[in-house]
């Protein structure tokens, strides 16, 4: 299943550093199949106000993500990135094409049984 490396960045500054991470980052997500989904970029905010950015990766799987995030390659990168940027990052599996947002609530107090 399709997971992502989510990065939700605050204080982005562009600088050396960051500039470097951004030159060595492609080339450390190529051997684990990771791709940028979303990568900062301008919103239409409906609801509330987002002024972070947001970077999405795809990978195969959360064990590709756990790879990339753990090789020597990326880690070195890391201390690149904190020099122009604070924030948060993790890795998450995504869900199917058949997925429902009520599957959340199977086996919870709220699961609720449909009669015919």
């Amino acid at each position: 299943m399709t997971a992502y490396a989510i990065g939700h960045l605050r204080n982005v500054t562009l600088n050396q550093g960051i500039a470097d991470y951004l030159r060595g980052i492609d080339a450390t997500l190529e051997p684990f199949g990771g791709n940028f989904i979303i990568h900062g970029g301008p919103k239409d905010e409906l609801e509330g106000r987002f002024t972070n950015d947001l970077i999405v990766i795809s990978f195969p799987n959360l064990d590709a993500a756990r790879r990339w995030y753990n090789s020597a390659a990326y880690q070195a990168l890391i201390p690149l990135r904190m020099q122009g940027a604070e924030g948060e990052v993790f890795l998450i599996d995504g869900v199917d094409d058949h997925h429902k947002a009520t599957d959340i609530l199977q086996g919870s107090s709220f699961e609720t049984t449909v009669h015919s």
